[in-house]
Protein backbone atom coordinates (compact mmCIF):
# COMPACT_ATOMS: atom_id res chain seq x y z
CA UNK A 1 0.00 0.00 0.00
CA UNK A 2 1.56 3.37 -1.29
CA UNK A 3 1.61 6.40 1.65
CA UNK A 4 -1.02 7.71 -0.68
CA UNK A 5 -3.57 4.74 -0.45
CA UNK A 6 -2.75 4.38 3.19
CA UNK A 7 -4.06 8.42 3.80
CA UNK A 8 -7.23 7.58 1.69
CA UNK A 9 -7.66 4.13 4.03
CA UNK A 10 -7.24 6.14 6.82
CA UNK A 11 -9.50 9.15 5.74
CA UNK A 12 -12.53 6.53 5.38
CA UNK A 13 -12.27 4.96 9.07
CA UNK A 14 -15.31 5.48 10.58
CA UNK A 15 -13.06 6.62 14.01
CA UNK A 16 -12.13 9.61 11.07
CA UNK A 17 -15.28 10.31 9.63
CA UNK A 18 -16.54 10.50 12.80
CA UNK A 19 -13.68 13.22 14.44
CA UNK A 20 -13.80 15.37 11.57
CA UNK A 21 -17.95 15.32 11.08
CA UNK A 22 -17.71 15.96 14.75
CA UNK A 23 -19.44 19.26 15.94
CA UNK A 24 -17.31 19.67 19.30
CA UNK A 25 -14.73 16.92 19.09
CA UNK A 26 -12.55 18.90 16.29
CA UNK A 27 -13.02 22.38 17.84
CA UNK A 28 -12.30 21.16 20.96
CA UNK A 29 -9.15 19.18 19.67
CA UNK A 30 -7.96 21.83 17.48
CA UNK A 31 -8.26 24.38 20.91
CA UNK A 32 -6.11 22.00 23.32
CA UNK A 33 -3.48 21.56 20.60
CA UNK A 34 -3.07 25.34 20.51
CA UNK A 35 -3.07 25.76 24.04
CA UNK A 36 -0.48 23.38 24.63
CA UNK A 37 1.00 24.97 21.77
CA UNK A 38 1.70 28.20 23.81
CA UNK A 39 2.24 26.42 26.90
CA UNK A 40 5.25 24.57 24.93
CA UNK A 41 6.58 27.93 22.89
CA UNK A 42 6.08 29.84 25.83
CA UNK A 43 8.41 27.65 28.26
CA UNK A 44 10.61 27.15 24.80
CA UNK A 45 11.34 30.71 24.61
CA UNK A 46 12.07 31.02 27.90
CA UNK A 47 14.74 28.67 27.86
CA UNK A 48 16.00 30.15 24.26
CA UNK A 49 15.91 33.70 25.30
CA UNK A 50 18.32 32.64 28.48
CA UNK A 51 20.43 31.21 26.03
CA UNK A 52 20.85 33.78 24.10
CA UNK A 53 21.92 35.76 26.85
CA UNK A 54 18.75 38.30 26.26
CA UNK A 55 16.56 37.32 30.07
CA UNK A 56 17.24 35.64 33.55
CA UNK A 57 20.63 35.81 32.82
CA UNK A 58 21.23 35.48 36.74
CA UNK A 59 19.23 32.39 37.36
CA UNK A 60 21.66 28.97 35.98
CA UNK A 61 20.18 27.34 32.52
CA UNK A 62 19.95 24.33 34.31
CA UNK A 63 17.84 25.31 36.94
CA UNK A 64 15.57 27.05 35.04
CA UNK A 65 15.44 24.15 32.27
CA UNK A 66 14.86 21.95 35.82
CA UNK A 67 11.44 24.61 36.82
CA UNK A 68 10.14 24.66 32.87
CA UNK A 69 10.48 21.08 32.50
CA UNK A 70 7.39 19.81 33.89
CA UNK A 71 5.48 22.58 31.22
CA UNK A 72 7.88 21.94 28.32
CA UNK A 73 7.11 18.22 28.43
CA UNK A 74 4.04 17.94 29.19
CA UNK A 75 3.11 20.60 26.45
CA UNK A 76 4.87 18.63 23.99
CA UNK A 77 3.94 15.30 25.28
CA UNK A 78 -0.35 16.66 24.77
CA UNK A 79 0.42 18.80 21.84
CA UNK A 80 1.70 15.99 19.60
CA UNK A 81 -0.85 13.63 20.63
CA UNK A 82 -3.61 16.35 20.00
CA UNK A 83 -1.62 16.68 16.65
CA UNK A 84 -1.93 13.10 15.47
CA UNK A 85 -5.38 13.18 16.21
CA UNK A 86 -6.07 16.55 13.95
CA UNK A 87 -4.05 14.56 11.03
CA UNK A 88 -6.44 11.45 11.90
CA UNK A 89 -9.46 13.70 11.27
CA UNK A 90 -8.12 15.08 8.10
CA UNK A 91 -5.37 12.89 6.61
CA UNK A 92 -5.73 13.64 3.01
CA UNK A 93 -6.09 17.51 2.78
CA UNK A 94 -3.18 17.29 5.39
CA UNK A 95 -1.00 15.08 3.30
CA UNK A 96 -1.46 16.96 0.25
CA UNK A 97 -1.22 20.48 2.30
CA UNK A 98 2.11 22.41 1.27
CA UNK A 99 1.54 23.69 4.74
CA UNK A 100 1.55 20.70 6.36
CA UNK A 101 4.80 18.94 4.56
CA UNK A 102 6.66 22.58 5.48
CA UNK A 103 5.46 22.09 9.10
CA UNK A 104 6.52 18.39 9.38
CA UNK A 105 10.25 19.34 8.18
CA UNK A 106 10.62 21.64 10.32
CA UNK A 107 9.56 20.01 13.50
CA UNK A 108 12.12 17.56 12.36
CA UNK A 109 14.42 20.29 11.92
CA UNK A 110 13.78 21.58 15.83
CA UNK A 111 13.90 18.02 16.83
CA UNK A 112 16.98 17.85 15.70
CA UNK A 113 18.44 20.61 17.14
CA UNK A 114 16.97 19.81 20.60
CA UNK A 115 18.44 16.47 20.23
CA UNK A 116 21.96 17.87 18.93
CA UNK A 117 22.06 20.63 21.96
CA UNK A 118 21.33 17.90 24.73
CA UNK A 119 23.71 15.40 23.46
CA UNK A 120 26.19 17.93 22.91
CA UNK A 121 26.44 21.46 24.71
CA UNK A 122 24.02 19.98 27.38
CA UNK A 123 26.39 17.78 28.93
CA UNK A 124 28.44 20.61 29.84
CA UNK A 125 26.20 22.69 31.27
CA UNK A 126 27.55 22.61 34.87
CA UNK A 127 30.60 24.64 32.93
CA UNK A 128 28.71 27.15 31.88
CA UNK A 129 25.64 27.47 33.74
CA UNK A 130 26.16 30.92 35.19
CA UNK A 131 28.66 31.93 32.60
CA UNK A 132 27.72 35.52 31.70
CA UNK A 133 27.41 34.72 28.04
CA UNK A 134 26.74 31.49 26.93
CA UNK A 135 28.59 29.11 24.54
CA UNK A 136 28.15 29.97 20.90
CA UNK A 137 26.75 26.70 20.22
CA UNK A 138 24.05 27.32 22.97
CA UNK A 139 23.14 30.50 21.56
CA UNK A 140 22.71 29.32 18.27
CA UNK A 141 20.66 26.33 19.39
CA UNK A 142 18.50 28.69 21.35
CA UNK A 143 18.02 31.25 18.07
CA UNK A 144 17.64 28.00 16.28
CA UNK A 145 15.05 26.68 18.09
CA UNK A 146 13.53 30.00 18.11
CA UNK A 147 13.14 30.48 14.35
CA UNK A 148 12.22 26.84 13.83
CA UNK A 149 8.85 27.02 16.56
CA UNK A 150 8.05 30.07 14.41
CA UNK A 151 8.04 28.72 11.19
CA UNK A 152 6.01 26.05 12.66
CA UNK A 153 3.56 28.07 14.08
CA UNK A 154 3.10 30.05 10.79
CA UNK A 155 3.10 26.88 8.87
CA UNK A 156 0.55 25.23 11.20
CA UNK A 157 -1.61 28.49 11.11
CA UNK A 158 -1.57 28.30 7.47
CA UNK A 159 -2.68 24.74 7.04
CA UNK A 160 -6.10 25.88 7.14
CA UNK A 161 -6.02 27.91 4.11
CA UNK A 162 -6.47 25.91 0.31
CA UNK A 163 -4.50 27.95 -1.97
CA UNK A 164 -2.42 24.86 -2.93
CA UNK A 165 -5.33 22.49 -2.63
CA UNK A 166 -4.69 19.72 -5.25
CA UNK A 167 -8.59 20.31 -6.60
CA UNK A 168 -7.38 23.78 -7.58
CA UNK A 169 -4.98 24.80 -10.90
CA UNK A 170 -1.50 24.86 -10.17
CA UNK A 171 1.94 25.17 -11.17
CA UNK A 172 3.84 21.84 -12.28
CA UNK A 173 5.87 22.32 -9.25
CA UNK A 174 3.06 23.09 -6.44
CA UNK A 175 1.52 19.90 -7.63
CA UNK A 176 4.66 17.92 -7.41
CA UNK A 177 4.84 19.66 -4.03
CA UNK A 178 1.81 18.70 -2.59
CA UNK A 179 2.33 15.22 -3.81
CA UNK A 180 -1.61 15.68 -5.82
CA UNK A 181 -2.19 12.90 -8.48
CA UNK A 182 -1.68 15.09 -11.64
CA UNK A 183 -3.58 17.92 -11.88
CA UNK A 184 -6.51 19.05 -10.37
CA UNK A 185 -9.20 16.55 -9.67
Amino acid sequence: MSLSGFVQWLADTPWSVQLHESLFGYPLLESVHVLTLCIFVGMSVLLDLRLLNITLRRVPVSELFERLAPWLFGGFAIMMVTGVLLFFAIPIRSYHSIWFRGKLILLVLAGLNAWTFHGTIWKHVREWDTAPISPARARFAGAASLILWAGIIVFGRMIAYNWFDCDLHQSAFIVWAAGCPAGPQ
